[in-house]
């Protein structure tokens, strides 16, 4: 089952939230619920414009700048009226925009890519997240601080196209992931890395590797601790890849009224993220009056990781495109094998694979607003984790 979150329906759920805690999500999409809303064609009885926005994930601080925005009423006052659907393990948010089940999507882009090369009709339109959030995390004791010591260890990855920057950054270092490593298939949490099956385990900074700091380490009877664990950093290796982006219907946009609508949508979206960063308990408590099935701890801590994947912005302002990104996350799309050795994307994309056009109308305006979307004096919080993220 998939819930979907108005401005209206997150205040009714922050007032269940302060006595029932969050709701967990099921399920596949419900695509009969979202496609009228797709349709863009009329108004609501308020005469804003229904959008729907598709999540790659289930309501959680990694779509924080969404919920502020609907919260805050940022999408009302451009004339929209926004529903947010959940994503899930079933569902493929690229897909469900270029099949005209939503307006707009969250995805990654080398997933976006593969998707086109397939024939979905989407375009990239705000490049939010500027910095990879994937890290491989060992035990200090494993003595793994680069790449090259991963040779001979076990090595989890999830599979599912997450694993092109761990496989290039591999082959960067000249490992053979076919024989010089020990591939393990991660599931999504942090189990067995805790339990010493893995030696090098895949983690998002804003989720899987704060579990393991909000678990016990039987050692010492207290929770982990940064200093316990090494991380592999593919920003820093080289083998970043561009992750969430805000993708729109190709065809659409050639429409002036989805151009326009896409625009306004971009603009009051990056708005909610500087609403983030500038308000990250706020955020935190948006999201899980959202129905966030994750602990205000936790929640607080994910805010806090996304926003350094986002702030400082490029001098463009935030959502902009670092081309220079882009061609290494195309590169790598192109370059790496995996261990069934297929690439993402066999071939260059192509012209329409994104636009900067919407967005610089968004920061212009912004701006204009006295909006700071660069965020060059931004400093991460420091959020203290409890056990289980509560």
């Amino acid at each position: 089952m998939t819930r979907l979150i108005t401005r209206r329906s997150l205040l009714t759920g922050a007032l269940a939230a302060a006595g029932a805690g969050a709701l967990a999500s099921c399920g596949t999409a419900d695509t009969a619920g979202t496609s009228a809303a797709a349709g863009g064609g009329s108004s609501s009885p308020g005469g804003l414009r229904p959008v729907t926005l598709q999540l790659q994930w289930f309501k959680q601080a990694q779509f924080a700048g969404y919920l502020a925005a609907l919260d805050q009423g940022y999408y009302e006052d451009e004339g929209l009226d926004v529903t947010i659907v959940d994503g899930g393990t079933d569902i493929v948010p690229q897909s469900v925009l270029a099949q005209g089940q939503a307006d707009y999507a969250i995805a990654w882009v080398p997933k976006a890519l593969a998707s086109r090369e397939q024939g979905a009709g989407i375009t990239d339109v705000a490049q939010v997240f500027q910095r990879s959030g994937t890290r491989q995390v060992s035990f200090a004791s494993a003595g793994i601080s680069s790449v090259e010591d991963l040779r001979g260890k076990t090595v989890g990855n999830w599979g599912f196209g997450n694993e092109f920057e761990l496989f290039a950054a591999m082959t960067q270092a000249g490992l053979d992931p076919a024989t010089d490593v020990t591939l393990v298939q991660q599931q999504f949490d942090m189990n067995a890395f805790i339990a010493g099956d893995i030696a090098a385990a895949q983690a998002m900074t804003y989720n899987e590797y704060a579990q393991v700091l909000e678990a016990v380490n039987p050692a010492t009877g207290q929770l982990f601790q940064p200093g316990d664990l090494t991380t592999l950093d593919w920003n820093e290796v080289g083998t970043a890849m561009l992750q969430d982006a805000i993708w729109a219907n190709t065809a659409k946009l050639s429409d002036p009224a989805y151009a326009d609508q896409t625009t306004a949508f971009v603009k009051a979206s990056l708005k909610g993220w500087v609403y983030a960063r500038d308000n990250p308990e706020a955020a935190r408590d948006i999201t899980v009056a959202a129905g966030s099935t994750l602990g205000a701890s936790h929640q607080l801590w994910q805010v806090n990781e996304v926003n350094k994947l986002i702030w400082p912005s490029p001098a463009a302002g935030v959502g902009s495109f670092d081309t220079a990104l882009w061609d290494q996350t195309v590169q790598v799309a192109l370059q790496t094998k995996n261990a069934d050795g297929a690439t993402v994307i066999t071939t260059e994309p192509d012209g329409d694979a994104y636009t900067d056009e919407h967005v610089t109308a968004a920061l212009a305006a912004l701006t204009a607003e006295g909006v700071d979307v660069v965020g060059a004096g931004f400093t991460p919080a420091t959020v203290t984790l409890t056990e289980g993220g509560a």
